[in-house]
């Protein structure tokens, strides 16, 4: 085995810094090309310019960034259609949210709002019967979704810790849109009724949101008292929003589905 000396390697390194290729420097030291291309790496390591994947603080545990307003519509569309999950072999949880397919700028929306909080992850669209899973892979999901455990979600506790009801209580409509966007709808109901002794149908819209869990229907209702919108239960798992008031409300911050 042939030892190089200390100062054939900072030659080599002064060739490299100035811009000589790794195979140039190699020829002209008679150097084989892997021994220059670990000094290389070597050196950039100790001055932390090493190349490859770095590992990105937690918004959660670490201070990283977080996009609010972006998170507090996910949360929504994860409570709704969303689920972590990790395979055998896999060392990373992902997000899977299901979409589907009749509303394809919905699944839009979905996906922009994964890369916002995620900016660093990619997004995969996985087309299942009627439908799309987006799914994302990262190490902070547990982090960031609290919620995640065994079980179905109507089957077991599901409540915000006080960092998460901060972000919904400073952004309630993206909150409420993830949520609708996920099991809610705007639909047009008809009635008759009787005017001046003659039966008239009319229509008008509404809004419902159906849920299994009691927990996510009071999250969904406790935001909807915050911003002023009228509701009723129609039954254990619907809320109903039928007032024209609290219709044109969600008409402006939420919308149909699309």
């Amino acid at each position: 085995m042939h030892f190089h000396g200390t100062e054939v390697r900072q030659r080599a390194l002064s060739l490299l810094h100035g811009g000589a290729r790794n195979a140039d420097v190699a020829r002209q030291l008679d150097i084989p090309a892997g021994t220059i291309g670990k000094w290389l790496h070597l050196d950039r390591a100790k001055r932390g310019e090493c190349p490859g994947r770095r590992k990105l603080p937690c918004p959660r545990c670490e201070g990283g960034d977080l996009n609010e307003a972006a998170y507090s519509y996910l949360l929504g569309f994860y409570l709704g259609d969303g689920c972590i999950v990790q395979w055998a072999g896999h060392r990373t949880p992902t997000l899977v949210i299901t979409c589907d397919d009749a509303w394809p700028k919905l699944m839009d929306e979905c996906e922009r709002a994964m890369r916002t909080v995620f900016p660093h992850n990619s997004v995969c669209r996985i087309r299942k019967a009627g439908c799309r899973d987006l799914k994302l892979c990262s190490t902070h999901l547990r982090c960031l979704f609290p919620q995640h455990g065994p079980g179905r979600k109507h089957e077991r506790t599901i409540a915000l810790e006080p960092w998460q009801q901060a972000i919904v209580d400073e952004h309630p409509w993206e909150f409420i849109r993830g949520l609708i966007h996920s099991d809610g709808c705007r639909i047009t109901n008809s009635a008759t009724r009787v005017v001046a002794g003659e039966r008239k149908r009319y229509e008008y819209p509404r809004y419902f949101f159906t849920n299994l869990s009691g927990d996510i229907i009071r999250l969904f209702t406790d935001t909807l008292d915050k911003v002023g919108v009228e509701w009723k239960q129609a039954n254990s798992r619907n809320i109903s929003i039928a007032r024209k008031a609290s219709v044109a409300l969600m008409d402006t911050h939420v919308g149909p589905k699309h």
